[in-house]
């Protein structure tokens, strides 16, 4: 009776064992998951919130540039070459949107982007410098007004598409504190986790050893 009582003692006390080591592999694998979200979660603020809002500032710096060659900001500056300078900065803007495209866009982000682009590229191409200047008539402020309207539209497109930078990073944050403060919580049902293993392993020698010496006895 004694053998039998002690076999069955074992048996139980082995399955919670290994109940407890499951639940720890699982802790594990849950914990490693968590942690490749985490760095999901970074990788994607650096790539598609602060990386982009650095793709906005230069289009910003292009378009502040194109529109001091279409206002003839500077007296001083010779314009012969104005639309082949502002097509260049049209260049560089479209490449900039181009790698903007290839990121993890919002439905949103998508819509002001695509607005931003059409003005671009349909709006504010100049074709020849007569459309703001001749030497007869000088500035051709109606055109210049019409592209300065365009070109403050674009802004608008830039300001909301880097407001959603900001929102789209502050949810990546707040995921990223979610997920860190979940590992926290697994960190610490793992070590009751052990603590429960030690006691059952520290019960399963100590009465071994009392059965042992109740049956020599």
């Amino acid at each position: 009776m004694q053998n039998s009582g002690l076999k069955r003692r074992k048996i139980r006390a082995l399955f919670i064992i290994s109940i407890l080591l499951l639940l720890i592999y699982a802790k594990n694998l849950i914990e490693r998951q968590s942690f490749q979200s985490i760095s999901g979660t970074f990788s994607e603020v650096y790539n598609d919130r602060l990386v982009v809002e650095g793709y906005i500032f230069q289009i910003s710096e292009h378009l502040f540039q194109i529109q001091k060659l279409v206002d003839h900001c500077n007296l001083d500056y010779d314009y012969s070459k104005v639309v082949d300078e502002i097509e260049g900065h049209e260049n560089r803007i479209l490449a900039l949107v181009e790698d903007f495209e290839a990121t993890n866009l919002t439905t949103q982000e998508d819509e002001y982007l695509s607005d931003f682009k059409k003005i671009i590229v349909n709006d504010l191409t100049i074709k020849s410098y007569d459309l703001l200047y001749n030497e007869n008539e000088g500035v051709n402020v109606d055109q210049v007004k019409l592209y300065d309207q365009k070109i403050s539209q674009a802004r608008g497109d830039l300001e909301n598409l880097s407001t959603i930078q900001m929102q789209e990073g502050e949810k990546l944050i707040s995921k990223a504190k979610r997920l860190i403060n979940r590992s926290q919580i697994w960190a610490q049902f793992e070590v009751a986790l052990l603590i429960i293993l030690i006691i059952v392993m520290f019960l399963l020698v100590f009465r071994k050893s009392e059965d042992t010496k109740g049956m020599i006895s």
